[in-house]
């Protein structure tokens, strides 16, 4: 059978061939009437136009690459949809790859042979030599939900689109002193991973403004298991254990529910407060409704787009963009009996 071809398609709808190919390239120009004549014409020889040959003619492939880690963290489904569903939009489509580390820069080599326009990295990182091979190469890199490392001039290296995770955790340490809370515990995700240092760092900031200690540390490696662990170390002498925990991500958080209520036999929030972060759909279920700090995602995504199409179109300059959070009170965070609205006593150092 022959294969239908544009030029049969032009020939049927009685218009030029460039017409045809511009009917089928996203964002391109043509009157509606040409338009209507050339999508009835392919569907009635059952033209579909060739992805692969356009991108041979304009150097572009409209493929965008999406780098990801961490797919059990409920957070990043959703950005996945909302990212695929905006670029869609703009006539592009993503390929996905899993990356097992924080590190990507393996896959990344990869991802670099399918010719991809731009590359998203969520939940990862590359190295400044990958990120200098990919500038080289003209293709745009976007960090998501990770901030970029500023170059050696005071200028980022790679373009970054997080939330305002230092903002967010000190929005947690302020709700937490001041419902009188005192023996305040972190849950650390990844050491290495730039939002968990940030929030922790804005939970810092509210305790030392009001003369508090960290009363615990763990890190839960953004992992399910490891959180539980983590939890169980934490709370394992009762005479000392956190009357509030705070984790770097709502999976986490979730973890630390189940541990405290069906391992330590807690309740959550009479003996001990817990609040998350990012705001996922799980957490509103009731049975977890978990008090926690909402990332706004379609911000979060209209700025990597932005970000992206303005490399592509050629401005060069890489930028960080962060995009406001805030925090949602729901039911795991408690009053402490006595304390809510007093001013914690500053601690004091023994000579």
């Amino acid at each position: 059978m022959k294969k239908v071809t544009a030029h049969d398609v032009a020939r049927l709808a009685e218009v030029s061939q460039s017409a045809v190919s511009r009917t089928f390239t996203p964002g391109a120009s043509v009157a509606p009437d040409t338009r209507e004549r050339i999508e009835k014409a392919a569907r009635k020889l059952g033209y579909r136009p060739n992805a692969i040959a356009r991108s041979l003619i304009t150097r572009r492939s409209r493929i965008i690459g999406l780098v990801m880690s961490y797919l059990e963290n409920q957070f990043y489904p959703v950005v996945i949809e909302r990212l695929c569903q905006a670029l869609q939009q703009d006539g592009y489509h993503v390929l996905l790859f899993i990356s097992q580390t924080e590190d990507a820069d393996e896959v990344l080599t990869d991802i670099l042979q399918y010719q991809v326009d731009g590359i998203v990295m969520a939940s990862t990182s590359l190295s400044s030599a990958l990120a200098s091979d990919c500038q080289n190469a003209g293709i745009p890199v976007v960090l998501f939900n990770r901030v970029a490392q500023m170059g050696a001039m005071g200028a980022y290296a790679t373009s970054s689109v997080t939330s305002q995770n230092r903002d967010g955790g000190r929005m947690v340490g302020e709700l937490l002193l001041r419902t009188g809370h005192r023996r305040i515990a972190w849950l650390a995700g990844a050491e290495n991973a730039s939002t968990s240092r940030d929030r922790e760092a804005g939970l810092r900031d509210a305790l030392e403004a009001a003369g508090m200690p960290l009363h615990a540390r763990a890190v839960g490696h953004y992992d399910f298991a490891e959180a539980r662990r983590a939890v169980l170390a934490m709370f394992k002498d009762p005479a000392n254990r956190p009357d509030a925990l705070f984790s770097a991500n709502d999976h986490m958080a979730i973890a630390a529910l189940e541990t405290l209520r069906t391992e330590l036999g807690l309740e959550v929030p009479r003996d001990v407060s817990v609040v998350g972060f990012d705001n996922v759909p799980q957490a509103a279920w009731p049975s977890f409704h978990l008090t926690t700090v909402q990332q706004n995602i379609d911000e979060m995504v209209d700025a990597t787009r932005n970000l992206l199409f303005d490399q592509m179109g050629g401005q060069i300059m890489a930028r960080s963009v962060d995009v406001p959070c805030v925090l949602v009170e729901r039911g795991t965070v408690g009053v402490r009996d006595g304390q809510a609205g007093r001013k914690p006593t500053k601690s004091r150092k023994t000579p």
